[in-house]
């Protein structure tokens, strides 16, 4: 079992069988992605849930849906909800008018190509487009959002770096020998580490002393967030 493995199975005992996100299929998944902005996932569940109960979640459920019935789910979403609705109306166009009003239609395509067929929606960068393809069962790459990627590089992978795209690229290359191969797994791994980011190794004031993998992380070795004064890794 490599490194990564062990990691995960730790975080798995302590944290239990990580869920996906209530989306499913592309279109779906994109808009789960745009359902609110620096919010709790309950509070994204209770948007997404309400577009599910009052407009339907399709692409020409949301293009023919009332402003009125938008603005008030927006809201609930956080700051900015007129452009919020422009967001799900946009990707309602772009489903209707570039896949016919099926999203499904990309998982066909292959894997670059549905990346960047992604890619023209709002707020889906690569990642974002990965992930949402990992979620739809394609893939064997792991993507990583802030969470998941501050716990990979305190425990060793990559380098702690201001510029985020190069700490990421440096990260992803320290794992490529060591992903599981198929997507459940790596989905699995994703939200494990996105779960032990936001729960126990958060930016200021991680948990080390109460840290699962604390034995095989170099930041909780070092002492870091435990000695005062001490500045972090990542």
């Amino acid at each position: 079992m490599t490194e990564f493995r062990k990691l995960i199975a730790n975080l798995k005992r302590h944290y239990g069988q990580a869920e996906l996100p209530p989306a499913r299929g592309p279109f779906e998944l994109v808009m789960w992605e745009n359902a609110c902005y620096l919010l709790p996932d309950e509070r994204r569940a209770a948007v997404f849930e309400g577009l599910r109960e009052q407009v339907g979640l399709n692409a020409e459920a949301i293009w023919k849906a009332d402003k009125a019935v938008l603005l008030p789910l927006a809201r609930m979403g956080g700051m900015r909800p007129e452009t919020r609705v422009f967001r799900w109306r946009e990707i309602a166009r772009i489903t209707l008018t570039q896949f016919e009003g099926g999203l499904d239609r990309i998982l066909d395509l292959p894997y670059d190509k549905a990346k960047r067929a992604l890619n023209q929606f709002p707020n889906i960068g690569e990642p974002g487009a990965e992930k949402i393809l990992l979620f739809c069962g394609m893939g064997a790459s792991l993507p990583l959002e802030s969470n998941g990627l501050r716990v990979l590089t305190r425990v060793g992978y990559g380098r702690p770096q201001k510029n985020y795209g190069a700490a990421y690229r440096s990260v992803q290359e320290d794992l490529r020998d060591e992903l599981p191969d198929r997507p459940r797994d790596l989905a699995q791994a994703h939200l494990l580490l996105r779960e032990h980011g936001k729960t126990l190794c958060k930016t200021n004031g991680p948990a080390c002393g109460e840290c699962p993998v604390a034995g095989m992380c170099a930041y909780a070795l070092k002492g870091a967030g435990v000695e005062a004064g001490k500045p972090p890794l990542a």
